[in-house]
């Protein structure tokens, strides 16, 4: 029999917590070592207090009853850990900048013109996936760089170094660009959707980028910011579990950044995620990871370029990559 804590206490037993570690770790892969105790009674005893429960034993029953999707739900929204910033591990940033994307462009495929019109470059579009996105900042750095590098007619990108965009304005065409940002979190996903951040916040942003791509708020809005109409219309957010089955539907990507994540998994829960997303990146495509992070050594088809980044290996004979 599981000893629970007497009604009105709120104490975590030892018993109430290995049930909801197995719990957490089935539903997310997320595994709560013995130190992480304080932090699930820390994390989930408001929810306890909003809904009138006294004891974890009456939320965990209240969480694995018939049609308790919904809570569950919350549950993980409480337990996630949602803490990032624009820009995070800059140098990864700039290694995309200064060589990835230079290298992408000079690879991708090229149109064939059509008889008799003028021959024009057209490039293949370039997929990029935030596979743990957080609050947004993310995926929105990521549009910044991609947008501020690919500049040519083809994608519609606008320089960094344009006139600055504080105050607002129409947004441009941005076709052949696409970061699709996922989450396990719904409450984190719609502040990533919301796009609004404290102005404090700016001081993340490398400056070209920031007088670029984000509009600072007056009026009622006054002391935040916003990511410009340009980033909002290149990144699309969906709930996703990493521990789901690989995401076929999402195809295939140049970038994939899932950076941070792998602390909270185990080792085989680690690699069954790895394998997804090596499986989900395009030949020659290149895979972010946290800089405390490594594949090692985890499939042979990819290459580390530089400390927590790997390059898929096209097949040979194949040049640059693909995307379906």
């Amino acid at each position: 029999m599981i000893a629970v804590a007497e009604p009105g206490t709120r104490t975590l037993s030892d018993d109430e917590f290995v049930l909801f570690q197995r719990l957490v770790k089935r539903l997310s892969g997320i595994s709560l070592g013995p130190q992480k105790k304080p932090l699930l009674l820390c994390r989930l005893g408001p929810r306890l207090r909003a809904l009138g429960l006294h004891s974890f034993g009456e939320y965990y029953r209240r969480v694995t009853a018939a049609g308790a999707e919904g809570e569950l739900v919350h549950m993980l929204d409480c337990i996630c850990t949602n803490e990032t910033h624009f820009f995070r591990e800059r140098e990864q940033f700039e290694l995309l900048e200064r060589e990835i994307l230079p290298a992408w462009e000079k690879s991708a495929g090229h149109g064939s013109p059509d008889r008799g019109a003028p021959r024009a470059r057209v490039r293949r579009p370039l997929r990029a996936w935030s596979a743990a996105c957080s609050t947004g900042e993310e995926p929105y750095s990521i549009a910044m760089t991609l947008l501020g590098c690919l500049s040519s007619p083809d994608h519609g990108g606008a320089r960094a170094d344009r006139a600055p965009r504080w105050a607002g304005g129409a947004p441009a065409g941005v076709p052949g660009i696409g970061v699709l940002a996922t989450d396990l979190s719904v409450r984190a996903l719609e502040r990533a959707r919301r796009a609004v951040w404290p102005i404090e916040r700016a001081s993340e942003i490398p400056d070209e980028r920031l007088r670029a791509y984000m509009l600072r708020g007056t009026g009622a809005s006054a002391g935040l910011m916003k990511a410009g109409p340009e980033l909002r219309q290149i990144v699309t957010f969906r709930r996703f579990n990493l521990l789901d089955a690989a995401p076929e539907r999402f195809g295939l990507f140049d970038l994939i950044f899932c950076r941070n994540v792998f602390i909270y998994f185990d080792a085989a829960t680690k690699a069954e995620i790895v394998a997804k997303l090596i499986a989900s990146l395009a030949p020659g495509g290149c895979l972010f990871l946290g800089h405390a992070e490594g594949l090692h050594g985890a499939d042979p088809r990819v290459r580390c370029i530089a400390p927590s980044v790997y390059r898929l290996q096209p097949p040979a004979g194949l040049k640059g990559s693909r995307s379906p």
